[in-house]
């Protein structure tokens, strides 16, 4: 599972689609939906937050919109507790910076266009996140 700290502008196609498969599944771990990923170490970020579910609908609100933005139409109704993003969860520039060269090596390997573009910017995160100063977060556990 990677829920992407970046923000989705940067992900190609695939990384957009598997995002929100992914988001969703994180979305049923957190409401109970289903017993796999309980202990997924992304989660614990949402987990923090006195409202978790509000939290990912909130991711998923914003990978919606860049979906939106790029013509693509991901279901709304799959958000159980859909929220706009605030900017409010933190979000270290190591953890960014790590996701950031992660991304490059996979774009390098399936989207050019996509790999020129990411050459050309600079990493910022999703809008549920505020980067702060820090190294890779701890719940990090891809060895990258």
């Amino acid at each position: 599972m990677r829920l992407w700290s970046l923000h989705p502008r940067h992900l190609d196609r695939a990384g957009l689609t598997a995002c929100w498969r992914e988001s969703l599944l994180a979305q049923a771990v957190l409401s109970g939906r289903t017993r796999g990923y309980r202990h997924h170490p992304q989660l614990e970020r949402f987990r923090t937050r006195p409202d978790p579910l509000a939290a990912v609908g909130a991711y998923l609100t914003g990978l919606r919109a860049e979906a939106g933005r790029r013509g693509y139409r991901f279901d709304a109704t799959c958000i159980l507790s859909p929220a706009e993003p605030d900017g409010t969860i933190p979000v270290t520039t190591g953890q960014l910076a790590l996701e950031w060269a992660h991304l490059g090596r996979k774009l390098a390997l399936r989207d050019a266009a996509a790999a020129a573009r990411w050459e050309r910017e600079a990493p910022s995160p999703h809008p549920l996140f505020v980067a702060i100063e820090g190294e890779v977060e701890p719940w990090e556990r891809a060895v990258l």
